[in-house]
Parts: C-alpha cells; sequence; structure tokens
C-alpha cells in the first residue's frame, strides 16, 4: 500500500513538473498597460532594384528592426513621405465554444469599412454597433480591394485617416520616421504625402500594436516596417525647326508635327523659328502622388524674341505624338503665360484647374492604377523671330528650358533642363577696283537664296545690313551697297546656296558676266554639356573653292574687282574737224556728179 502511495506520489510531482514547464515555455500574454511604437523606414525600391540591391521576395517581413535591410538599403532612402496613422479597431481575446482567437472590434461606421469592401457579413460576430473580424479577412478584403482598383482604395482610405488620424513626421535623410506612446489596438497606416520623385505610394496597410512575433514566442511592442515606394520621373526635350515666317518662307514641307525638330537649326535673321518641348508626364496613382506644381521657365538667347500669345499645350497617349488626346491654347485657363522682357524668358504654369485634369481625368485610364494622364506626353510649341542681335557662327544662340515639379509635398521639388541652338551666319563682300580709281558706292549687288528661291531683303545700321525678311519679287529685292569702306556686310543668313548679282558698277567699268556662287554648309562638331546633342561648325565655298570663314565660322569673305572698259576714239576738237571736212568733201563731189550729168543730158 505504502508502495502505491509512493508511485501516486511521483506521479503527481512529475505532473506537477510538467505543469510549471508548460507555464515556463507558453506566450506571455499582452501586459495591457504597455504603450507601443511605430517604426518606418522608407527606401526607393525602384532604383535599388535596377541596381541589383535588392529582391523584395527575398525578405520576409517580421515586425523587427533589421540592421540587414538598413544596411543594405540606405543608400536608397527616401526622405520628404508622410505617413498618417488611425487606430481602427480594438485588440480582443474572443473565447466561443473552447475555442480562443483574437478579433478587431469595428464601430459599423467606420469609413475603412466599406472603403475596402467588408461587410456585417463579414464578420466573425457582432455585438450592438460593433462588428468583430479575424485578421485574415483583415488582410484579405485588404489585398483584395487594392488589386481590384488601387487607386479608389489608395483615395478612400487616404481620406479616412486624415479625419482623426495623427500626421507623422516627414521621414529623414536616412528615410526614418516613428511614433511612440501610442494606445494597444489595430491601426492603419497610410502614404498621405510625397517628395517629387515618388510615384506610386505603398499599399496602406494594418498593424497591430502588439504583435506577436514570428515565431510565435512573444509579443513584439515595437514594431518596425519597411514599406517601399516606386521612383520615377518626368522626361524633358527641347527641339526647334524653321518655321513658316512672314514672308511666307517655309524650310521644306512639314508632314508631321513633330518633323523637322532637332536640337540645332539655323535661321537667317527676320525668320520665325518654331519650338517644342516635349515631356512625358510622371506616374500618377493617387491623389497623395498627384501633382501640385509643373511649371517651365524657357530662356530664348538676346538675338530670339517671343512673339507671344501663340502657347498651345497638347496631350497625347503615345511618345510620337499621333494619339492626341486633348489641346489647351492660352485662353483655355488651364495655364498661365508670363514674360519677362529684361531676361528674356518666357513662364509656363499649369492652373489648380490644369493640373486638376492631369491628376484626375478618366479620359486615358479605367479601372487601372494610374490615373489622369500618367505617363502621356505633354507637347508646348510658340514661335519666336530671329534678330540682328544674333550670334553668328559657331558662337550660336543658345536657348535653355527648365521644368519644375512638386507633389503633395510642396516642401520638395526637383527640376530638369534641356537646351537647343539656332545658328546665323552672314558674308562680307569687299567691292575694289584694279586701277584702284572707283567709286564702290556707285555700286549695286542683289543676294539671292538659290536654296528657297527667294530674294533678301535687309535693313542697313551703322553700315551693315541685317537680313530680315524674304520675297519672291526681285523689284522688293534690297539692293545692296557697299560702305564707305567699300565693304557689303549682310548679317543673319542661314547655312543655304547663294547668288551674288553685280546689278551696276561706276563709271567706265565692266559689271561681272556671272553671279558669284556662295554656299555656308555646316557639320556636326563638339557636344553640349547640357543637352548632349551635337553643335555645329560652318565652312563655305565661292564659285566652287574653300574659303576660311571668318570671326568663329561665321562670316564668308570674298572680294569682287571691276576692271576699266576698253578706250573708244574720243570725240573732241581733231575728232570734230576731220568728220566735218570730210563731210564736205563728199558733198563736193555730189555736187560735181550732179552738175556733170546735167549738162551731158543737155
Amino acid at each position: 500500500m505504502k508502495k502505491i502511495h509512493r508511485v501516486l506520489a511521483l506521479l503527481l510531482a512529475a505532473l506537477m513538473a510538467l505543469a510549471l514547464m508548460t507555464t515556463a515555455f507558453a506566450a506571455p500574454t499582452i501586459d495591457p498597460g504597455r504603450k507601443a511604437s511605430l517604426n518606418i523606414y522608407k527606401y526607393d525600391i525602384t532604383k535599388a532594384g535596377a541596381d541589383g540591391a535588392w529582391d523584395a521576395e527575398s525578405y520576409v517581413s517580421t515586425g523587427l528592426h533589421d540592421d540587414t535591410v538598413i544596411d543594405t538599403l540606405s543608400p536608397y532612402a527616401v526622405q520628404g513621405v508622410e505617413f498618417t496613422y488611425l487606430r481602427v479597431a480594438d485588440m480582443v481575446t474572443h473565447n466561443e465554444a473552447g475555442a480562443v482567437n483574437v478579433l478587431y472590434g469595428f464601430d459599423s461606421s467606420n469609413a475603412v469599412l466599406s472603403a475596402i469592401g467588408l461587410t456585417a457579413a463579414d464578420a466573425h460576430k457582432t455585438e450592438g454597433s460593433v462588428s468583430y473580424y479575424t485578421s485574415d479577412m483583415l488582410n484579405n478584403k485588404l489585398s483584395a480591394a487594392l488589386a481590384a482598383n488601387a487607386t479608389d482604395v489608395k483615395n478612400a482610405l487616404e481620406t479616412a485617416v486624415k479625419n482623426g488620424g495623427v500626421v507623422m513626421a516627414e521621414t529623414d535623410a536616412a528615410g526614418h520616421t516613428a511614433a511612440s506612446d501610442m494606445e494597444q489596438g489595430l491601426y492603419l497606416v497610410v502614404e498621405t504625402r510625397v517628395p517629387e520623385n515618388v510615384t506610386s505610394t505603398c499599399n496602406p496597410f494594418f498593424v497591430s500594436l502588439p504583435m506577436t512575433t514570428i515565431d510565435g514566442a512573444a509579443w513584439n511592442y515595437d514594431v518596425t516596417v519597411y514599406p517601399k515606394n516606386q521612383t520615377g520621373n518626368p522626361t524633358l526635350e527641347k527641339t526647334v525647326r524653321e518655321g513658316m515666317g512672314s514672308t511666307g518662307k517655309n524650310n521644306g514641307s512639314v508632314s508631321d508635327i513633330t518633323d523637322g525638330y532637332a536640337h540645332t537649326a539655323t535661321a537667317s535673321v527676320g525668320d520665325t523659328v518654331e519650338y517644342q518641348i516635349i515631356s512625358t508626364l510622371p506616374t500618377i496613382t493617387s491623389k497623395s502622388s498627384a501633382l501640385t506644381a509643373y511649371t517651365y521657365v524657357d530662356t530664348l538667347s538676346k538675338g530670339i524674341r517671343y512673339h507671344k500669345n501663340d502657347v498651345v499645350i497638347e496631350f497625347f497617349s503615345d511618345a510620337a505624338c499621333t494619339d492626341k488626346i486633348t489641346a489647351w491654347d492660352e485662353n483655355s485657363g488651364k495655364f498661365t503665360v508670363a514674360y519677362d522682357e529684361d531676361a528674356n524668358t518666357m513662364t509656363i504654369a499649369m492652373t489648380e484647374s490644369g493640373l486638376a485634369e492631369i491628376n484626375e481625368s478618366a479620359t486615358v485610364y479605367t479601372n487601372s492604377v494610374q490615373r489622369g494622364y500618367s505617363d502621356c506626353t505633354m507637347r508646348i510649341t510658340y514661335a519666336a523671330a530671329l534678330t540682328s542681335d544674333a550670334q553668328l557662327g559657331d558662337k550660336d544662340n543658345p536657348n535653355e528650358v527648365v521644368l519644375t515639379w512638386k507633389r503633395t509635398n510642396t516642401a520638395y521639388s526637383d527640376t530638369l533642363s534641356d537646351c537647343c541652338h539656332v545658328y546665323s551666319y552672314g558674308i562680307d563682300v569687299l567691292k575694289t577696283f584694279s586701277d584702284s580709281k572707283g567709286n564702290a558706292q556707285n555700286v549695286k549687288f542683289l543676294l539671292h537664296n538659290d536654296t528657297d528661291d527667294c530674294y533678301i531683303v535687309a535693313e542697313q545700321k551703322d553700315g551693315v545690313y541685317y537680313a530680315k525678311g524674304f520675297t519672291s519679287k526681285k523689284a522688293d529685292a534690297t539692293t545692296f551697297v557697299p560702305n564707305s569702306s567699300g565693304h557689303v556686310i549682310v548679317k543673319g543668313l542661314e547655312d543655304d546656296a547663294y547668288s551674288l548679282t553685280e546689278t551696276a558698277t561706276d563709271k567706265g567699268y565692266v559689271l561681272l558676266k556671272e553671279d558669284i556662287k556662295m554656299v555656308i554648309k555646316t557639320t556636326e562638331s563638339g557636344q553640349c554639356e547640357k543637352c548632349s546633342a551635337q553643335l555645329l561648325t560652318a565652312s563655305a565655298t565661292v564659285n566652287d573653292k574653300d574659303v576660311t570663314m571668318t570671326d568663329s565660322n561665321a562670316i564668308v569673305p570674298l572680294t569682287v574687282v571691276n576692271n576699266p572698259g576698253f578706250d573708244l576714239p574720243k570725240t573732241g576738237s581733231y575728232g570734230t574737224w576731220m568728220f566735218t571736212v570730210g563731210g564736205v568733201m563728199l558733198l563736193g563731189a555730189a555736187a560735181f556728179i550732179v552738175l556733170r550729168s546735167r549738162k551731158h543730158n543737155q
């Protein structure tokens, strides 16, 4: 009997020891009085992925601080991101029919429920106005809603957290932001403002504070998450072509609206030059990633002047600008244009109305993560005129545009710049006489553009002619007369073929038998440091022979020499006497013959 009691005692002791071991290894219960914290690190996953620094599939989120993640992604930190969190539900333990689990209780009027499609039928249980959901149901509904229509869901949840939510500090240079002293419960965290390079905000997410560690062994009151951002920037390109001028001259036929545009062009003074600025708009996925500013500052060189009141903005769904979405002019109210005469700049800024259409238009995308005019092509066109102040030769006339854009965090902006170049040239004709006695200012020339079959019209200032237009009528062409130094200097010509015709010379000198043929040619040489375009350098021929251009390949030099004509017999005292005597002798001979004839007949 004693032996049986001894065995029972040993069994009881073993059971008690086992019970103590089970208690020691069981997960601890939540400390209801303990506060929680949330740490967020924000990284540019687009660039990290492109650099091969990160593979999202290889990382499992644990809610714990991870030095490996921070060390790997710190070069890709995104500063200026704002998160807002909202406590949406209580966390309760539910015991039913011997089954114990954790539920999250939402008030039935909570906007989060409708935003992700949760209904009373999805609740694990409902008590009065409170519906209780499992974490599985919440996660699945949120994922399904974002997959079906991420844009609308993000917008709805952004609106929900702004009503009563807490705005966290912007992410710092390390991409980090944090909140502490937080009550326990279920929180919805939404990215509500972003800097200029963020194209897609991270998906809104639920986080339970505290949360069970991934090994299920403890509760984590200080949760760390590493949501990622997709990033991207717009593109920018400015190009130029010679366009239709006031005189009707056209630089070839243009079949497509973008044909003929390039980073370099040549033009004559008086020419109209047409500019286009093309920008691929950045991706917009929700109100948080919407654009709040999109502004161009365009600067022309001193020798080019804006026509004004002719800016047009077009939107296309393709980069080739063939599928037009819409077009705005200056009266549309979608943008403003301001000019600074002293700086020779033009500022084109989108208005609130224009930005709203860019951000919200449903013309292009339906049932898509992208919204508005995301990734569409914006094309701006305007015209200007080359003036007599234009630089000549390889110095060129550069023209720059700077694009500045902002998203919802207006403290952050970025810029892009691009430029194009307009070139112009001239000729310098020195008029001389072989005997050095003629008066050059009695000589006259016409200048014809053989490439475009038109005559040059110019105005003179301080002994220099500046081209200002063209005419098809010879009678309307400018007559070029050498200045007091014997030079005919014509500035502001493009790279074309020309004929110089001498129409009058000084008395006693012989006109040129044929026109002088001049050709100005350009070839690519060097590269622009700003736009990387190939720059131009000029060369020239006169009557098919190479000549060395002067002033940085700006001026074609040539000399026109007139020779005296052949001497004819002079009329005067001796010449007149000889003609008189000869005439009298002839008359006398005629009279003798007449008289002789009469006597013979008689």
